[in-house]
């Protein structure tokens, strides 16, 4: 997906109005959805979960879900280092969602530790300390919201990047190793479907996108778009790196 234009006058567009386009398909995906949701939730709620960032794919998934009355669990990761709006955004998350909520956190030490020894701005000096970081904010986190669980359930989709363009509905490559199967039921969606669906339903979603956020992670690593750039430019943009991945959904990372 293209970046779009910040409109020269007056107040942005919300993203709900802005971007809400059903493809042909829609109906058939949202069909194909709901079915991998119902087996993902097949295999119960202590097996499975949802990994929400909170942007506009994951809040959708766990509408979903809880229009399907769906037993399906959901963890996020606050790094410590989330936007006010997505923060709020978790709070109402947690008080309106049928399913439960739980928020995983780094561990203080190690947040500290790492501050200490290389500075709170330390993810722009280096690639290996960014993912350091990373690793101390996110991959610890994720591994405690995963351990005991049998399948995830995510909101990656083919048209978010060229790394993701290739995103199996059901990922099984981690089965043998780790003993986890990802659903991916989003793979097929358009940013179209997706925020066709959003305005539909009159989806929570987290008033960034209306200022040109598609994608949404730690304050200090995201930003706008703008015309002409990929979805994903806005993080970790000062990096010169193709694939803009923090390690959450790569292998061997």
């Amino acid at each position: 997906m293209s970046g779009t234009a910040i409109p020269a006058r007056g107040k942005p567009a919300k993203a709900s109005a802005l971007h809400a386009r059903a493809s042909a398909s829609f109906d058939a995906k949202l069909a194909e959805t709901q079915a991998l949701l119902r087996q993902a939730a097949a295999l119960g709620a202590d097996a499975v979960t949802q990994a929400s960032s909170l942007g506009a794919e994951d809040v959708l998934i766990t509408h979903l879900t809880d229009s399907l009355q769906l037993d399906i669990p959901v963890f996020v990761l606050d790094t410590g280092a989330l936007h006010t709006e997505t923060l709020a955004l978790l709070e109402r998350t947690q008080a309106h969602a049928r399913a439960p909520v739980t928020v995983y956190r780094p561990r203080t030490e190690a947040v500290i530790h790492f501050v200490r020894s290389h500075g709170q701005d330390a993810m722009y000096q280096s690639v290996d300390l960014r993912k350091a970081c990373c690793g101390i904010r996110k991959m610890e986190p994720l591994a405690r919201a995963l351990a005991g669980k049998s399948a995830w359930i995510t909101g990656l989709r083919r048209e978010q990047s060229d790394a993701r363009a290739e995103v199996p509905l059901i990922d099984r490559a981690e089965a043998a190793a780790r003993g986890l199967t990802k659903f991916n039921p989003l793979a097929r969606w358009t940013w179209g479907d997706v925020w066709h669906y959003i305005a539909t339903h009159g989806v929570d979603y987290n008033p960034l996108h209306d200022r040109f956020y598609p994608s949404i992670g730690c304050a200090p690593c995201t930003r706008a778009i703008s015309l002409g750039e990929d979805a994903r430019a806005g993080r970790w943009w000062w990096e010169d790196e193709g694939a803009k991945e923090c390690g959450l959904h790569t292998q061997n990372d």
